[in-house]
């Protein structure tokens, strides 16, 4: 009975791995469609010029792998680049090479801004091999594309945007594209997972793929079963330089309002609320008295933008956009840049443990006020004490005396503690503290003294708050932090005994 059982598992399994494709929806093939599609996919090959020694002319070591393995060439090259590197420098071509589709019979085809940056001339290659000098129409380096136009004396192939939003994880897609130079590569696989951050920018909201995409596949399009483009190839995880099943694209319904744009400006139109935000986490939510993590909490408003003039402050939370719940804070940069200009939407906000709902007219975003600025930490770095410091969760905290505002760089007018130093382990440490920070305020209570925080801490715990919300001036960037206040209890009673 139990080998008859055993028998009869045996060929039920066998018979399903032996089912045709079709009786899992599987396609028997994808040469058709790609047939019809690779005609409108392009090689984009760019041309910049760059002064350089000659010897770095021939040996472009920084192209290799940033692994254990490249190591010992690395430092062979740099070594030869020091010792050799005295000529005079010379005017050189540099090459690079991407990918790109049509997406009309004129002419107009998409790629990624990466793809043709610096460039002096771009160079679309067709698959019949015939070649056209591309015109830069625009770009957007924040969602990393960018549409270029060539003159052809035919109508061109072309393929359609499609629905990206319609695509779920386990979906196929097809990528085709020019990885390494090699052109017209077709690699398959399913959607792995949507709306990734790569913390790229404001407006990441990648689809990730296991699709093969390797260098060169950027600004080529990803298909879905239709023939859709439901993605442009952009990035890649790789710890080598190759794929490992691990790639990225900008979304179809992300793109094309931008694309519209650049056709018709030659630039991107924003809408813009006039706030700088972060993520809410749960210690953050329980400071302020949110029931929930979720939201974007304001770090800045901008004086007299559309946020101002209703009445936002920082440490408030928006919660709600135009009817749309916040779950993630970097889902509204996206919501607001898509918003019409000069449209009126609802807004819902925490202050002070109430919620409120206000009418706000979306304003028109200013590109070059927004462009992220990369700094140094500070972590680990020492300062000068001001006058008499203490110490407080592992911050060693002081005045603000004028050295000090000269070595960090502060407007006399600013207020607030600097943290000299962080006791690593410390609370402080562990919330993101750095050395170089000014607390300017704790829940929302302006700080100039070590006992102001000790009374904006006690004021909360006795409100049954677990956590502070503190705000900090970081090389001119605002944020936000939490800290326990039981910690801070806790030191004042030794300080009594």
């Amino acid at each position: 009975m139990f080998l008859r059982r055993t028998f009869s598992l045996i060929v039920i399994l066998f018979g399903l791995t032996a089912l045709p494709a079709h009786a899992y929806n599987l396609p028997p093939s994808f040469a058709d469609m790609v047939e019809k599609l690779s005609p409108a996919v392009v090689n984009v090959s760019t041309t910049q010029k760059v002064k350089a020694q000659p010897n770095q002319m021939l040996m472009p070591f920084q192209d290799l792998p940033d692994t254990p393995e490249f190591e010992p060439f690395r430092q062979f090259f740099d070594q030869l680049n020091r010792g050799q590197g005295q000529g005079k420098e010379e005017e050189c071509e540099v090459y690079s090479l991407g990918s790109g589709f049509i997406i009309d019979a004129t002419g107009f085809i998409i790629t990624n801004a990466h793809v043709i940056d610096d460039a002096e001339e771009v160079t679309v290659t067709l698959t019949d091999n015939s070649k056209y000098t591309a015109k830069i129409i625009g770009r957007d380096k924040k969602t990393d594309l960018a549409l270029l136009k060539i003159e052809a004396k035919k109508d061109l192939p072309f393929v359609i945007l499609g629905d990206s939003d319609a695509m779920r994880v386990g979906d196929w897609v097809i990528a085709i594209g020019n990885p390494y130079g090699l052109g017209g590569s077709v690699t398959q696989g399913i959607i792995s997972a949507r709306q990734r951050s790569l913390n790229s920018g404001p407006f990441d909201d990648f689809l990730q793929t296991d699709a093969s995409i390797n260098r060169g596949n950027s600004g080529g399009p990803l298909f879905n079963e239709k023939g859709e483009v439901i993605g442009i190839n952009t990035a890649i995880f790789s710890p080598s330089g190759g794929s490992i099943g691990i790639g990225f694209a900008v979304p179809s319904t992300l793109a094309k309002p931008v694309i519209e744009q650049l056709k018709q400006y030659g630039r991107t139109h924003r809408g813009w609320l006039g706030v700088k935000i972060q993520e809410v986490s749960e210690e953050a939510a329980e400071s302020v008295g949110l029931p929930k993590s979720g939201g974007a909490l304001v770090l800045e408003v901008a004086k007299d933008s559309p946020a101002d003039k209703v009445g936002l402050k920082p440490g408030d939370v928006i919660t709600s956009y135009d009817g749309k719940d916040i779950t993630e804070m970097r889902f509204l940069p996206r919501m607001v840049a898509e918003t019409k200009i000069g449209k009126t939407v609802s807004l819902t906000y925490w202050h002070n443990n109430t919620s409120k709902t206000v009418e706000v007219t979306v304003g028109e975003l200013n590109e070059s006020e927004e462009e992220a600025d990369n700094r140094d930490d500070g972590h680990g770095k020492k300062y000068k004490k001001g006058g008499e410091s203490q110490s407080l969760l592992g911050m060693e905290l002081s005045p603000l005396t004028a050295p000090l505002r000269d070595e960090l760089a502060l407007d006399a007018k600013q207020t607030g503690l600097a943290v000299i130093e962080v006791k690593s382990g410390s609370d402080a440490d562990k919330n993101g503290v750095r050395p170089g920070d000014v607390i300017t305020n704790v829940n929302e209570t302006p700080i100039k003294t070590v006992e102001d925080v000790k009374k904006a801490f006690a004021a909360a715990h006795a409100a049954g708050r677990k956590n502070a919300l503190v705000k900090i001036l970081r090389e001119k960037e605002l944020a936000f932090i939490t800290l326990p206040t039981e910690e801070t209890k806790k030191e004042s009673k030794k300080e009594q005994h």
